[in-house]
């Protein structure tokens, strides 16, 4: 290498150092203070297992053999929550006349309440399976819905975080569903409320922003936005109601953006492929883009 080549390398190394003296956000060294993404990862994955222990476990389960693998399952994801969660909360300064036993004490709550969560959030699910089903006649099974649709793991993720979120649980559930959006290209945000039976024909490109409210038995196509008119308030607009309500048995096709959170879908309505809303529909209104 050239002695001038070397020089600059030098030169980059140097500027890039000093850069992380700087006052930024961005330059937070205190790592160990963070959430660690992996290991919330890791969380899901094997939530996934307790969800459906036939489908995403390596082995098969005899029936008694279930119990003490699914009870060390659990304990460990409640281990690992544990210690995600303590991290998040942990330079709140809602927490900080806390004692040491009594923030352990609230962080072992939070992972308990959301752990007796666990049959609800599966019965959901069963829901949100037979949606699939009986939706998508190119489904051969529902075991074909569980283990390969995106928009069935994507809800699934969902479903888990948005039980944390409404323990005001922060940064996890939103890590758990951009994780979920990595792997699907759907974008759910942990906050929004999904009733049952919601189904997702493909998916990809689904955006359910954070104050979206959907009823039960809503039929959402590939790339449809439910979002905010605008978002030029920026943090104003923080715990205001910017995204729509969709009511019971809505049919949403592709590419369709229903925008705006005094905008409310009438149940029964069907939004045509590509329609841009920002006005209320009346129940059982059929709207088109032309």
């Amino acid at each position: 290498m050239a002695r001038a080549d070397e020089e600059r390398i030098e030169g980059i190394v140097q500027s890039i150092l000093e850069d992380y003296t700087s006052e930024r956000v961005i330059n937070r060294l205190d790592i160990q203070n963070q959430p660690d993404k992996q290991a919330i990862i890791g969380i899901v994955d094997k939530l996934m297992k307790i969800l459906f222990p036939g489908y995403y476990s390596d082995r098969v389960y005899k029936i008694y053999s279930l119990k003490n693998n699914m009870a060390a399952a659990i304990e460990d994801v409640i281990y690992h929550l544990n210690k995600q969660i303590r991290t998040v909360l942990q330079y709140s300064s809602d927490y900080v006349f806390y004692s040491e036993e009594q923030f352990d004490g609230f962080v072992e709550k939070l992972s308990l309440d959301f752990m007796e969560k666990i049959p609800m959030i599966r019965e959901m699910l069963e829901y949100d399976v037979e949606a699939f089903f009986e939706g998508d006649p190119a489904a051969s099974s529902r075991a074909e819905i569980i283990l390969s649709y995106p928009g069935f793991y994507a809800v699934s993720v969902y479903r888990l975080a948005h039980e944390l979120f409404m323990l005001k649980v922060p940064m996890i559930p939103r890590i758990m569903t951009e994780h979920a959006h990595s792997l699907t290209g759907i974008d759910i945000h942990p906050g929004a409320t999904i009733g049952r039976y919601f189904f997702m024909d493909h998916g990809t490109g689904i955006v359910v922003g954070e104050t979206t409210v959907i009823g039960d038995h809503v039929k959402v196509y590939q790339g449809v936005t439910l979002g905010a008119l605008s978002t030029k308030g920026g943090q104003k607009l923080k715990n205001v109601r910017r995204h729509p309500t969709i009511e019971d048995n809505v049919t949403i096709y592709s590419n369709a953006s229903i925008l705006g959170g005094q905008t409310v879908i009438g149940e029964g309505a069907v939004i045509g492929g590509s329609a841009f809303i920002t006005e209320s529909v009346p129940k059982g209104a059929r709207v088109s883009a032309n």
